[in-house]
């Protein structure tokens, strides 16, 4: 799960930058870096989670 999501942030970033995907806080082009920031604290978060 740990490198599944990452690859598939990064997948989804550039295709917003194409299309905006639209939804909720993502309707504009420029909305990208709010997908950086939910996977840099989801990222955070499974680090916290681990033992």
């Amino acid at each position: 799960m740990s490198k599944i999501l990452p690859a598939l942030l990064l997948a989804v970033m550039p295709l917003h930058l194409i299309r905006p995907i639209g939804l909720p806080g993502l309707k504009r082009r420029a909305d990208f870096w709010k997908i950086a920031v939910v996977a840099i604290a989801m990222m955070m978060l499974t680090v916290f989670i681990r033992p």
